[in-house]
């Protein structure tokens, strides 16, 4: 009987740094035991330290990467990063409507460095699009932007997820660990359910280019595998937190570095069809 790997896509933006973006997100499929498939939205010139230039491919191009994926391979989950415009965004979604995929979205619009990668504009189409995501991966300044109001407490992050949720997001997972120093507590926010809380504590390191990338996509590889939501992204939880230790005392290039995607490798696992 033939069988086939777990699969999983990414849509998102290349890093030329090798720190995030596809790169990353093909790693950490690799690292899970999962076949990774890409789709590329732009091109970044970065390193460790600096993103230098971003050239944006044009929406015919991006959609045509992602039906000749789509309409070949069986994709298990697709996790989208950078989604540059909003001609881009409407072209990923719609296509992903035709296959009933669970989608993760990371709404990628700020560097680790600070750089913009994003039209600010293009956060009114997010939020037009959030009834078609499983699951979307903000982290604080994101889901500040996102859902028009500051955060600084658990509280805030509560009613921000209020906000992204009465307007037809799924499920959102703020990510906290801009809040405090000692450790970090992302929230897992679902329609009908309780939230569930994910703490880990922060390690003292400038390692962390790509964490949001990794999260995203070690969220989507796992769900590949059959997990559901909420075991995916506790699990996925754990990887990063052991990614960020395990990469802490490695150094590539001069600036932030990236986590180590490969400090627990599986092996690429099968399924049976």
């Amino acid at each position: 009987m033939m069988k086939r790997y777990p699969t999983a896509l990414t849509i998102a933006g290349s890093d030329s740094g090798g720190c995030a973006g596809i790169q990353a997100d093909l790693k950490t499929f690799s690292a899970l035991g999962v076949f990774g498939a890409s789709v590329i939205t732009s091109i970044t010139a970065q390193n460790t330290c600096e993103v230098r230039n971003v050239e944006v491919l044009s929406p015919r191009l991006v959609e045509s990467q992602l039906r000749a994926v789509m309409e070949d391979i069986t994709v298990d989950a697709v996790k989208t990063g950078m989604l540059p415009s909003a001609e881009i965004i409407e072209v990923v979604t719609g296509v992903l409507a035709e296959y009933g995929v669970p989608v993760i979205v990371d709404p990628v619009m700020v560097a680790t460095s600070g750089a913009r990668l994003t039209a600010a504009s293009i956060a009114d189409t997010f939020l037009s699009r959030l009834d078609r995501f499983s699951l979307i991966t903000p982290n604080i300044p994101e889901a500040e932007t996102l859902a028009g109001r500051e955060i600084k407490s658990v509280d805030d992050m509560s009613a921000a997820a209020a906000v992204l949720l009465d307007r037809g997001c799924q499920a959102v997972l703020i990510k906290g660990g801009h809040l405090t120093a000692s450790e970090s507590t992302d929230i897992l926010f679902r329609q009908g359910q309780s939230p569930v809380a994910f703490t880990s504590r922060n390690v003292d390191t400038k390692n962390l280019h790509g964490t949001g990338c990794t999260l995203s996509s070690a969220i989507a590889g796992y769900m590949a595998l059959g997990n559901d939501l909420e075991t995916a992204v506790s699990k996925a939880k754990d990887y990063i937190t052991a990614a960020i230790v395990a990469g802490s005392q490695v150094k590539t290039g001069h600036g932030c570095g990236p986590v180590d995607h490969f400090f627990s490798p599986e092996p690429l696992k099968i399924i049976e069809l």
